[in-house]
């Protein structure tokens, strides 16, 4: 199993090393969404004491990915519903050619 390997990032002027498995890129990129989203947030607002401050991000961030799985759900309904109107419909094709 590949060692895992350590990012340091900078979220919000702090320092943090990141431990994982996942491309440092990528562990990078995550990093600066957060301080981004804390910036916003902090600019935004009078500035409430960090910890508040990342909790409010963590809900931002977890609305974000809800509001995506809700999209992606309605999405495979979508499909799910299409793809039976036309097995329906090539069904009845096929019946009718009988």
């Amino acid at each position: 199993m590949e060692e895992a390997s350590v990012t340091t990032v900078q979220i919000f002027g702090r320092e943090y090393k990141i431990r994982g498995h996942a491309d440092k890129n990528y562990i990078a990129e995550m990093a600066k969404y957060v301080d981004n989203k804390m910036k916003e947030l902090a600019s935004n607002s009078s500035l409430p004491s960090q910890d508040r401050l990342a909790i409010l991000v963590a809900l931002n961030i977890a609305d974000e990915l809800f509001q995506e799985r809700a999209k992606t759900s309605e999405t495979i309904s979508a499909v799910e519903q299409r793809a039976n109107r036309l097995i329906a419909l090539l069904d009845e094709s096929l019946l009718a050619e009988k």
